[in-house]
């Protein structure tokens, strides 16, 4: 099941980055969906609806999942997205929870990338 949830997320995050969010909801999200997300109230509507406006807003959004790690129930992205194609963007983590191979939980983390960086790794 860790692959297949793998899967559903990068899925899920490729269909609302692109648009398709009532999509991506109808496919992957389980039932007494939750997400962490402080600038909406924590139902599934609530963060769907933010997706929708931010996807209209963006409709050349480019999101690139750089990494994808799996243990048990949960599912961790990292990805570089970038609300129009040119910006810097920002490096984003997205902690999946699932259930029946739903996703019923959500954590999403970001941070800027900077124009200049001290560190030569760079953020990806």
């Amino acid at each position: 099941m860790t692959n297949k949830n793998k899967s559903s997320a990068v899925s899920f995050l490729e269909l609302a980055s692109r648009g398709d969010v009532s999509e991506a909801y109808a496919k992957y999200i389980g039932k007494g969906f939750k997400h962490h997300n402080p600038h909406f109230e924590g139902s599934a509507e609530s963060l769907q609806a933010g997706m929708e406006e931010n996807a209209s807003k963006n409709p050349d959004k480019v999101l690139d999942v750089k990494r994808v790690i799996a243990e048990g129930e949960f599912v961790v992205t990292h990805s570089h997205v970038q609300q129009k194609p040119g910006d810097l963007g920002a490096a984003v983590v997205h902690i999946f929870r699932f259930e029946n191979g739903k996703i019923v939980e959500l954590w999403d983390l970001g941070q800027p990338v900077p124009e200049k960086s001290l560190n030569e790794n760079g953020m990806f």
